[in-house]
């Protein structure tokens, strides 16, 4: 399965949630299971406007300003590079941070032309207690006529909000696709100064 698959698919999660008949009301749902929901519903509402799917600039402004607060930009970006954030500049990781994150709101911006209908979302049980910082909500997504497929957020409560860092679909991670193909373009290209320098060129295409 490529990075772009599981790059899409990261994004592919919220936009499946909101098409949804939930197993329980948001009211009923803990709070990690509610920053998705409710993240959701916004997204929803936004797709409601008349021609906002296809104006492209207004889809990444408003991925940027209503989605990306809820993801965790910095831990998510420093498991993908992984050894090669210990040794990273503070410049540089500020670089990557918003080389990385521009990436995937250019992702997640492109799956607005496409269809999702019909789509349900079972969360499944969920404990948390009071002293929990990590925590994994997973979910089932279902669609008739497809297999069903199993979708788990990784989520880090930071500064008393949850966010998300990682996803995994079907038990493959966002985070380790993305770590595998970073860690071969750095030993390709032979400096992180260079990957950043590419992502930056991409992501203004």
């Amino acid at each position: 399965m490529s990075t772009q698959f599981i790059s899409r698919y990261f994004f592919l999660g919220l936009i499946l949630i909101i098409c949804t008949n939930a197993s329980a009301a948001i009211e009923k749902l803990l709070p990690p299971q509610q920053v998705i929901e409710s993240t959701s519903e916004a997204l929803l509402d936004k797709m409601k406007e008349p021609g906002f799917i296809n104006n492209k600039t207004e889809v990444r402004a408003f991925v940027d300003a209503a989605i990306f607060p809820k993801v965790d930009s910095v831990r998510m970006s420093a498991l993908v590079l992984g050894k090669h954030w210990r040794k990273a500049s503070t410049e540089q990781k500020k670089q990557f941070i918003a080389a990385f994150k521009s990436l995937l709101v250019n992702t997640y911006s492109a799956t607005f032309t496409e269809q999702f209908d019909n789509w349900t979302v079972q969360y499944l049980p969920l404990t948390l207690k009071d002293t929990d910082t990590n925590i994994t909500v997973k979910t089932i997504v279902s669609q008739p006529g497809k297999a069903d497929a199993k979708i788990d957020y990784s989520m880090v409560l930071r500064n008393g909000e949850w966010k998300i860092y990682d996803l995994k679909v079907e038990g493959i991670s966002l985070v380790i696709s993305n770590r595998e193909t970073f860690n071969q373009m750095i030993r390709d290209s032979g400096s992180l100064d260079t990957v950043i320098a590419e992502l930056e060129a991409k992501n203004q295409h």
